[in-house]
């Protein structure tokens, strides 16, 4: 008997105090989608309280409707299902912004409960047969001064990681020798064999002039990536760098569908395509991101900077593709975002990581921990009540 979804519920967790980084692990949006007895578990990536809105918000037309009326009731029992869901989801909320991070988590709940009902793994779901082992790189923010990111690279190396990636903090911020000196520390600090990549965190929007003041460093440095230069749709700008560059670049995290996602692979002169399943629009949207990468030539890399949960949702769209080896590796991590799964894909004697062969995701929220940082929420329209805090 295929089953219907009964509830999609959205948790609001936050730690005590929020912080003005760019550390996006100090809150949470936690999806539970239920079907019978099952439950599935996924993330989004996003401000909560406004994608809460979404998921039901009054219908202000045709193509502005709630995010849930496109759920509730459909029957999920096969990856067609949650192919129809997500289509739904889009045609029908197309003209709500919001409507793609709350489908995001959504489907990444979704595809974990599909893996629940057909006892297998996500990936094998997606037509991986097997889970291949990935190289995790350590992703950190630049320290404050360049002695702090030398001492987080020297620790980084100390743990055994392979590779790192800084990024953000003041780098674009304080000067141009400042930022040469953070990327030069970086590299002596992770030594002459570790993989070093730079996140710009889009400081420069679209200046491709001030960005090449960095060209020198970064390529004496020897940076296997310069990640998001540029604001995600400055697609010229991405392929003037480009040219310019022996770098390669790496963009997509700011890609809320998968088109955007293909028009940087297609037109940015980008060598990594990253996307984050938590704001892509889930699993779904991510696969056909790897898809099309894979057949441009283009390395996919998962975008994850939050929980275990997340971390576990965004390799599936390539966990089986051995020649897309690279994975980010969230490194400093919340109280709130470590605490949220009972599970961890912790590195093995290779300092490589392997996704549970277990059904669904394989990684389960701790629902104590859901309790401790949950925000009781309620929002009201009119006298009536449209969302509260459901319980856990």
């Amino acid at each position: 008997m295929p089953r219907k979804i009964d509830a999609v519920d959205f948790f609001y967790l936050s730690m005590p105090e929020i912080q003005d980084i760019g550390d996006g692990s100090q809150d949470a949006l936690l999806v539970r989608v239920v079907a019978g007895d099952l439950v599935g578990w996924g993330e989004c990536e996003a401000s909560p309280l406004v994608t809460i809105a979404s998921l039901i918000t009054p219908m202000s037309h045709s193509a502005c409707k709630p995010v849930a009326a496109s759920v509730l009731g459909q029957v999920i029992d096969s990856p067609a299902d949650i192919e129809r869901i997500h289509h739904q989801v889009r045609h029908n909320s197309m003209d709500l912004l919001q409507a793609d991070h709350a489908l995001s988590g959504i489907d990444v709940a979704l595809w974990d409960l599909l893996g629940k009902i057909r006892q297998e793994p996500t990936y094998r779901l997606l037509g991986f047969p097997q889970a291949r082992p990935k190289v995790p790189y350590h992703s950190v923010l630049f320290g404050d001064t360049a002695q702090e990111t030398l001492f987080q690279a020297q620790e980084a190396r100390r743990q055994g990681f392979r590779a790192v990636k800084f990024g953000w903090g003041p780098f674009g911020h304080a000067g141009l020798q400042e930022d040469i000196d953070q990327v030069v520390a970086a590299r002596e600090g992770l030594g002459q064999e570790g993989i070093l990549c730079v996140d710009a965190g889009t400081v420069w929007t679209t200046d491709v002039d001030e960005a090449s003041k960095r060209i020198k460093v970064l390529e004496e440095c020897n940076v296997t990536w310069l990640e998001e230069p540029f604001h995600t749709g400055g697609l010229h700008a991405y392929l003037e760098l480009s040219k310019r560059l022996r770098v390669k670049l790496a963009g997509g995290e700011g890609a809320h569908n998968e088109f955007m996602a293909q028009h940087m692979i297609d037109y940015a002169g980008i060598g990594y395509v990253q996307v984050d399943t938590g704001r892509v629009g889930g699993i779904t949207s991510a696969k056909r991101v790897f898809d099309h990468a894979a057949a441009q030539g283009v390395q996919f890399v998962n975008h994850t900077f939050t929980s275990h949960l997340a971390l576990a949702a965004s390799i599936q769209p390539y966990a089986g593709a051995a020649d897309h080896p690279l994975c980010e590796y969230p490194g400093q991590l919340s109280a709130l975002a470590w605490d949220l799964t009972h599970e961890h894909i912790l590195r093995d004697d290779n300092g490589e990581i392997t996704l549970p062969d277990a059904p669904g995701l394989g990684i389960t929220p701790n629902l104590d921990a859901v309790r401790k940082y949950l925000v009781d929420t309620t929002i009201e329209v009119g006298g009536r009540v449209l969302y509260r805090t459901p319980s856990v």
